[in-house]
């Protein structure tokens, strides 16, 4: 299975105002992926709220997803689920369709208690979708789990014939090192903490999946080729901007704060679904003001909230 490099988007799930599914405007948000000039999508994850989401939600989105993106985005679905069978029907289903590839967070509820059950879960999802390569969704951040990846992978590989890497969305850089270089580098390991890409493009970084990737992909790709070609200077000043960036997704809510900012780039994904509480209009205006401030939106035109 060939590896996966660049950056990887993770979408906002658009939704309209009585928080229903949007799906009308994912071919707006190809097109605007397209322009950022990343490699792809890993939809309904973390940034897409997907746990939020109903199954039948979720099938509708990675529909509406393969059949925009064309040969132009791959396409990763995470199919994770607390119930195993609703992740091996979301996995069915995504290849059926057929995505590139599926992916899945651990159970967060009853968590596997050790390497072995977690293997057997991500065996189990797998298997349904036996055509697709599989990666798993390492975030200890929000599972609760932090079992070690590099064991995960070893014994992983013995049981799961389509497993192709990790998304990695953890600060342990040690560990990412350890994977990204275990077997000659075998695996696709997408770096999942955007604000320390360049540590992990140390590492042995040659992909990424993030929220940031939906409208500032270019400072990130600039960063990444800058490294390849040892311009470490140029490299930190894009490092900058993405810590920068961040801090100000930290400050106002990093879910609700990206979709507002995608509504300032012109694509209107509508607002959080509860839990998730959506920004006030005095709120959006003052990320507004912070957005407008980074040097990364320096060249960028923001639509100002009304």
């Amino acid at each position: 299975m060939e590896k996966l490099t660049g950056l990887i988007a993770a979408p906002y799930t658009p939704m309209h105002p009585d928080g229903s599914i949007n799906s009308g405007i994912i071919p707006d948000m190809v097109q605007h992926l397209q322009k950022e000039e990343v490699a792809g999508v890993f939809i309904c994850g973390t940034t897409g709220e997907g746990a939020s989401l109903t199954v039948d939600e979720r099938m509708l989105l990675a529909e509406q997803w393969v059949a925009n993106a064309g040969d132009e985005l791959v396409v990763i679905v995470h199919v994770g689920h607390n119930s195993v069978y609703e992740a091996r029907k979301l996995a069915e289903h995504a290849q059926s369709i057929p995505a590139h590839s599926i992916a899945a967070l651990a159970p967060s509820f009853f968590k596997p208690a050790s390497i072995d059950s977690l293997v057997s879960y991500c065996a189990s999802v797998a298997e349904a979708a036996p055509a697709l390569p599989f990666f798993y969704y390492h975030i200890p951040s929000i599972t609760g789990l932090n079992l070690a990846v590099p064991e995960f992978l070893h014994a992983g590989s013995k049981h799961i014939p389509t497993l192709s890497g990790v998304k990695f969305s953890a600060s342990d850089l040690m560990q990412f090192h350890r994977c990204a270089t275990m077997e000659s580098g075998r695996y696709t390991m997408f770096f999942g903490s955007d604000e320390m890409l360049l540590g992990a493009l140390a590492m042995g970084a040659e992909a990424a999946v993030g929220s940031t990737y939906n409208y500032a992909a270019p400072n990130s790709a600039g960063m990444m080729e800058a490294f390849k070609k040892g311009d470490m200077e140029t490299a930190q000043r894009f490092a900058d901007h993405a810590v920068a960036l961040v801090e100000v997704l930290l400050k106002h809510g990093v879910i609700q704060a990206g979709k507002a900012i995608m509504a300032m780039r012109g694509i209107d994904c509508g607002e959080v679904r509860l839990p998730l509480m959506p920004l006030s209009a005095e709120q959006k205006k003052s990320l507004y003001e912070d957005v407008r401030a980074l040097a990364i939106f320096k060249n960028v035109d923001l639509e100002r909230p009304s």
